[in-house]
């Protein structure tokens, strides 16, 4: 998919919001969902994953279609206020503004809510459950993985989920201090965001943890070629988390922006943005380098953001 080179609209990477920590801060809840120029592309990819993947990117317990529904219903009642240009009332409830005549859904998923609500947003949507365990992923539409497997995931506790990730394992305080948050949260929407770097725009960017082990082991660069300014994409993840009010349930949404990295040189901040994304990258220890997959190419995007804001 071709995404139009304008400024991002997120920046976390300017020190706001650093790698692997936890960085929940309030959500205005006017602000809970995001809609640019890009998201009947998105809705028709994600279309598109389910007709062709459609066990990879939807899964669901039993139990779970109260949730969805309720899901459904925040999101119809919230956006055509927000954003009345966009959506518009139909028979069924709302669709975007010419999002009709598109392919069916395939049979087995059209009649699950959460599909129906994801086909409104650009979002993915992940619905987590209190249980013995502590909070368990038990549905989710996830057309937009940054580089972890639904299905690896489904139905595994925070923990687990989190295992792969440096310093957030079973055991850990920040496992502690998320299962923590997840349990006080109540009427107070929250935000967090996460970013990392790819090769390609690729929206379906999916990744199952062997992959990931053998990423690490072998540490390949993702830019063979070395040229980081015509490949090189940033992918920042807008995450909020809402309690929902009457299943107590707990939905995660997680909005994909894909921005190339050579858009920074247009920035007016540039020259701030780069030292400040070269130093969060610099400051990466081993294991967190092999987490993200940057390991034998973050001298060289260094050299690449140091460029950037010395010619800023």
């Amino acid at each position: 998919m071709s995404l139009a080179e304008v400024l991002p609209a997120h920046t976390p990477y300017d020190g706001s919001s650093k790698l692997f920590s936890i960085g929940l801060k309030p959500l205005d809840p006017a602000d809970w969902i995001e809609v640019d120029d890009h998201l009947l592309p998105y809705l028709a990819e994600k279309r598109r994953l389910y007709a062709e993947l459609p066990e990879r990117v939807f899964v669901e317990e039993d139990g779970t279609r109260d949730a969805q529904r309720e899901v459904l219903e925040l999101l119809r009642a919230y956006l055509p206020g927000r954003f009345p240009g966009i959506y518009h009332p139909t028979d069924a409830g709302i669709e975007a503004f010419d999002a009709a005549n598109h392919p069916a859904i395939p049979s087995g998923l059209g009649d699950a809510p959460l599909v129906t609500a994801s086909l409104l947003v650009q979002e993915d949507l992940i619905l987590m459950r209190r249980s013995d365990s502590g909070w368990r992923l038990v549905a989710g539409s996830l057309c937009f993985p940054s580089s972890w497997s639904l299905l690896e995931k489904f139905g595994k506790p925070l923990q687990d989920i989190h295992a792969p990730v440096p310093g957030f394992g079973p055991g850990t305080r920040p496992a502690e201090l998320i299962n923590r948050m997840f349990d006080g949260l109540q009427g107070q929407a929250v935000e967090r965001y996460n970013w990392s770097i790819q090769s390609g725009d690729a929206l379906y960017h999916p990744l199952s943890d062997l992959q990931r082990i053998d990423r690490a082991t072998n540490r390949p660069s993702r830019f063979p070629d070395g040229d980081i300014d015509a490949h090189a994409f940033i992918r920042v993840e807008r995450q909020t988390l809402r309690r929902l009010p009457v299943t107590r349930d707990i939905l995660f949404t997680i909005r994909i922006h894909l921005d190339p990295l050579a858009v920074l040189a247009r920035h007016p901040d540039r020259a701030m943005l780069a030292v400040s994304f070269a130093a969060q990258l610099e400051a990466l220890d081993l294991a967190q380098l092999d987490y993200k997959g940057l390991t034998a190419d973050r001298d060289r995007l260094i050299s690449v953001l140091n460029h950037m804001a010395n010619d800023g």
